[in-house]
């Protein structure tokens, strides 16, 4: 570094420091972009500010690499909070850099001035804003470390645009790349290592809950290792799924609210309230995960690891292991190597409840019926998955059709869906940050009709930055969740609920990209490989049966009971 930088250049060359290759931006703050760019950093363009923190979301959760999203203040950053919420929710490291009015009119109504501290308190870790020029390195390395350590989250770099511009001098001072995550790893204490060593290795009927954690402590191999040696049973969270190979006949696929009616696990419950130990690794036993938190037995004992010690004991208390998985489940595997025995008749109970549950399925998943039924489209979907696919869901029902009905195939496998806060609109944009983070790997996503409405801006970012991906629309006309949910609760459901059509296939060929619509189940498959082949983003319009829902737990016989007495 030359004896003098503009605090732009310093912030620049700080990012490239840390491993930073793309920025998610629309060109401001322009200073940084600009000095940004001198050094070979990517500016990847979103359309708007909520999407690029979709986007930013995806691509960090995937490349274990910290990502930066930013954003001009007022309204666009205001734009930056149902990213930075998701985030906040799901332990995603991002770090905004926001610009701010200059230093001399703060607190004077300038253009677009707001209060960001405020607007960005309840969704970030951490909030500076830059008022001593020299220190410039300094808050960029605490914002990246505040983002990646211990729970990870989002930071907030306030950029007063002056500033930005003045000239420092800078030493050569810190060198450290702190864009990987998790920063700093630990073990969790030895001696409750021991004892939850032991309460496994003489439960009778123990189950392993692997939620979201593991993905993001990089464990999956480690987890698998510990359910081999062990023997263990393993269920997942939906941002979980992946975690195991879904095939392992110890596998029980995503429980949860997903265990309802025509559900492929649905016949599972039985085995998991028999439970005599649950061990949670890497889950917040948040209300999806747990069926409203009545899925567990109250009888069973147990074990909680998680690096957030305040989750821990949230809901369920037990023995507490505070750590990283990555360091953790390795060493807990020594400590029950030899001590567990094989559990077939286990996995012979695993097998029978996957058998039972897929003849109740087989006439959806084989259905030829027009308007089409989703669970025949993830069954042609499971026919193109490789281990190396990235799939992404949308919000509502399009993660819950993804979380049953698909199957991963190797241990890390991704599935991608927005759970913190699970707003609509995350899909698309977040496989654009996906095809970011994984160039090479197929990426398919899956969104309603409802959720594509609020991101159709983002294919022509798609189209600009060459960034395929295959989006399937389940185009059915109404806000599905939203109605059934009414429906059940309510007895009817408002008019809200219902769309005009919308030829989603055209909106994407007037952005430049394939579209495609799909009217009957037998063209879906094809058109899905030629999509793939295609290496170009493609949007497949599938007309879908507006009758149709997945299996969540809390519509069991109420939604049809409704159904028939309004005559729907």
């Amino acid at each position: 570094m030359s004896p003098e930088k503009t605090v732009a250049q310093v912030i620049a060359a700080a990012l490239a420091r840390h491993g930073v290759k793309t920025i998610f931006s629309q060109s401001l703050p322009s200073a940084v972009l600009l000095a940004a760019e001198d050094l070979g950093i990517r500016q990847f363009t979103y359309r708007t500010e909520n999407a690029g923190s979709y986007m930013a979301d995806a691509c960090a959760r995937l490349t274990g690499q910290i990502s930066v999203v930013t954003a001009q203040n007022g309204p666009a950053a205001t734009l930056l909070v149902p990213g930075l919420a998701e985030a906040i929710k799901s332990s995603i490291p991002i770090v905004a850099l926001v610009q701010d009015v200059n230093l001399p009119t703060t607190d004077r109504n300038a253009f677009q001035e707001f209060d960001h501290f405020g607007l960005f308190q309840s969704c970030a870790k951490w909030i500076r804003r830059v008022t001593e020029p020299e220190r410039i390195e300094d808050y960029v390395d605490m914002a990246f470390a505040a983002a990646t350590s211990g729970r990870p989250g989002p930071a907030v770099l306030l950029l007063p645009a002056d500033v930005l511009n003045e000239r420092v001098t800078v030493p050569l001072r810190r060198h450290a790349n702190l864009g990987s995550f998790p920063l700093d790893r630990s073990l969790a204490d030895p001696a409750l290592l021991r004892a939850a060593a032991d309460l496994i290795a003489s439960a009778k009927m123990p189950l392993l809950v692997a939620g979201g954690g593991i993905h993001l402590s990089n464990a999956s191999a480690e987890l698998a290792a510990l359910q081999e040696t062990a023997h263990l049973p393993v269920m997942t969270t939906v941002m979980g799924k992946g975690a195991v190979d879904e095939r392992h006949p110890l596998s029980l696929g995503v429980g949860g609210y997903n265990l309802g009616r025509m559900s492929p696990g649905r016949h599972l419950r039985p085995l998991i309230e028999q439970s005599d130990l649950i061990f949670f690794v890497g889950t917040r036993t948040a209300q999806n995960g747990t069926d409203s938190w009545s899925l567990f037995p109250p009888s069973a004992r147990y074990v909680h690891l998680d690096i957030d010690p305040v989750e821990i004991g949230r809901n369920y208390e037990g023995l507490r292991l505070v750590g990283d998985a990555k360091l953790t489940l390795p060493a807990l595997t020594e400590l029950l190597r030899g001590r567990c025995k094989p559990r077939p008749e286990y996995a012979q109970a695993i097998a029978a409840a996957f058998a039972r549950g897929a003849g109740d399925i087989a006439p959806l998943l084989q259905s030829d019926a027009s308007p089409i039924r989703p669970e025949r489209l993830m069954a042609d979907l499971q026919q193109v998955l490789t281990p190396d696919t990235i799939v992404v869901a949308d919000a509502s029902y399009s993660t819950v059709w993804v979380a049953c009905y698909l199957r991963a195939l190797a241990p890390g496998m991704r599935f991608i869906t927005p759970r913190g806060i699970a707003g609509l609109g995350w899909g698309f944009p977040m496989a654009l940050g996906a095809r970011v983070a994984r160039p090479s790997s197929p990426i398919l996503c899956i969104s309603g009709d409802g959720g594509f409405a609020h991101v159709w801006s983002e294919l022509e970012t798609s189209l600009r930055m060459r960034a395929p991906v295959v989006l399937t629309v389940l185009n059915n006309g109404v806000l599905g969740y939203q109605k059934d949910a009414e429906d059940v609760k309510f007895g009817r459901h408002t008019s809200a609920c219902y769309f005009a059509p919308v030829d989603h296939a055209q909106i994407a060929r007037a952005c430049g990209c394939r579209g495609v619509t799909i009217t009957r189940p037998a063209d879906y498959l094809p058109a899905v490989r030629e999509a793939l082949a295609a290496k170009e983003t493609t949007v497949i319009d599938v007309i879908t049966d507006p009758g149709a829902y997945p299996p969540v737990a809390f519509f069991d016989e109420r939604l049809e009971t409704v159904r028939k007495s309004s005559g729907r």
